[in-house]
């Protein structure tokens, strides 16, 4: 019986997410839910699937978590609607 290996090692897996837009990222989210919950793959699928999905959403979290801050700076600002460096 063969063992599909993740074309990635685990430690990897995110290493490119941070190249990716909000948009991107959440997108390939959801296509991980979905397969995941179709259940058709492998084990070892899965698992990779999961991992990425992980930092997928540790990604979008953060990026929600800047966005908030910015628009929080936006309201402190007043009327003016200035936006201060939150970064």
């Amino acid at each position: 019986m063969s063992v599909h290996h993740a074309s990635k090692p685990a430690d990897l897996v995110g290493d490119d997410v941070a190249n990716l837009s909000f948009e991107e990222a959440l997108s390939q989210l959801e296509g991980i839910v979905k397969s995941l919950e179709g259940g058709r793959s492998t084990l070892a699928q899965a698992i990779s699937e999961y991992e990425r999905g992980t930092a997928l959403r540790r990604y979008c979290e953060a990026k929600l978590a800047e966005a908030e801050a910015k628009v929080q700076s936006v309201v402190e600002g007043g009327v003016g609607l200035t936006l201060r460096d939150v970064e």
